[in-house]
């Protein structure tokens, strides 16, 4: 071989070997590793933290115009529940203005809500893991893992479970029990969620399994960001603390609150405390905070003696009206979906549960109101 096609051949390598050590050096499409990127706080889960019933400020019989200034959603002219629920009104994940992550206040900057309206836990798992699709949205945890790949993600609060026990159908069959057939739901209902229990508690656990996983996945090790598992307040007061008489139609047609007195008691001091001791259960046992929000509607209940409706005379206030929406059974002013979810002034009280709990670099905490306050007034206690 001449000098020439060496020199040539040499020089063609050279060329080869620079490309290549130059693509090995390259650096890989832009991803945000814990601790680069806009911290980030990402709220996850079902209706309780999507932002449901935000609509409402109070509950108000008027059924016209707006409702005594308790619709959000009227625009002076017609109901558009999109100004409440944005992009997420058409397709019923009724994510908020005023969902808990978007009352937190400025604790990080930016706040993330990929929670969804009547989700389950296989709405949450990642597809890989045998979750689902819901309401035309990706599964929960694979929607988290594109924000994990370019956010700093420092917080992640999650409420699941509710659904997968069946809490619609509870609502339901109580509120039956009452109007149509005089007869007790509790018994029944006790049974139902005993039978459940053990297996959703499991799968709420993988639902943090899932998300740690993703976590991983990202480059996250378990110090760089944090979980808080949440449970859920009880919308309807003790049968003592009912404005309203068990006998009659005030509690169907006037409170909004349709139950009987031994079933609000079951439902105040046995289910939700039940759940939300299974639940701090799970979170000890997977390394995450605990939120325990039994007490958060204390006194704010529909149809307490503490709150008041609004009315004409009765202006719609934080400090005076209820915080959770009543049940409109016959739909004249919004879907039942909204139905015994906290409303914005109970969503607010929520978001500052959850900056509260962001300054709480670890342990479980409850989250209380203040009688007579509005969500400034909200504080945690340990436990």
């Amino acid at each position: 071989m001449s000098s020439s096609p060496r020199r040539a051949l040499r020089g063609l390598l050279t060329l080869c070997l620079t490309a290549g050590f130059a693509l090995l050096a390259a650096p890989s499409p832009a991803v945000a590793a814990p601790g680069s990127g806009p911290s980030t706080v990402v709220t996850m889960g079902d209706s309780y933290i999507s932002g449901e019933a935000g609509r409402w400020q109070g509950n108000s019989l008027t059924t016209t115009g707006s409702r005594n200034g308790t619709d959000r959603a009227w625009n002076g002219s017609t109901y558009d529940p999109s100004r409440v629920y944005g992009t997420t009104e058409a397709g019923g994940c009724h994510r908020s203005d005023s969902a808990e992550v978007n009352s937190a206040g400025p604790i990080a900057t930016n706040l993330i809500n990929i929670a969804c309206s009547g989700a389950v836990t296989k709405n949450v798992f990642r597809t890989a893991s045998g979750g689902t699709a819901f309401k035309g949205e990706a599964p929960q945890a694979d929607q988290l893992a594109a924000v994990a790949a370019t956010h700093d993600v420092k917080l992640i609060a999650l409420s699941i479970g509710g659904n997968d026990l069946g809490f619609a159908d509870i609502i339901s069959t109580c509120a039956t029990d009452y109007i149509v057939w005089y007869s007790y739901c509790h018994d029944d209902q006790q049974a139902v969620v005993d039978s459940k229990i053990d297996g959703v508690m499991a799968d709420v656990g993988k639902s943090i399994d899932e998300i740690r996983a993703v976590m991983t996945g990202a480059g996250y090790t378990a110090a760089d960001y944090r979980i808080v598992l949440q449970s859920y307040p009880s919308p309807i007061p003790r049968a003592a603390e009912n404005r309203y008489g068990e006998s009659g139609w005030s509690r169907t047609n006037t409170g909004g609150c349709p139950f009987w007195n031994l079933d609000s008691d079951w439902a105040r001091d046995s289910l939700v405390p039940q759940i939300a001791s299974r639940l701090k259960a799970v979170a000890t046992a997977k390394g995450a905070q605990f939120m325990d929000l039994r007490d958060m509607l204390q006194g704010r209940e529909v149809c307490s003696k503490s709150s008041k409706q609004v009315s004409s005379t009765v202006p719609a206030s934080p400090t005076t009206s209820e915080w959770a929406r009543w049940i409109d059974q016959n739909e004249t002013q919004g879907p039942l979906q909204e139905d015994m979810h906290p409303n914005y002034y109970g969503q607010l009280a929520l978001g500052r549960c959850l900056a509260l709990i962001n300054a709480q670099a670890s342990g479980n905490y409850s989250c209380r109101n203040t009688a007579g306050s509005g969500s400034s007034g909200m504080y945690l206690a340990a436990g």
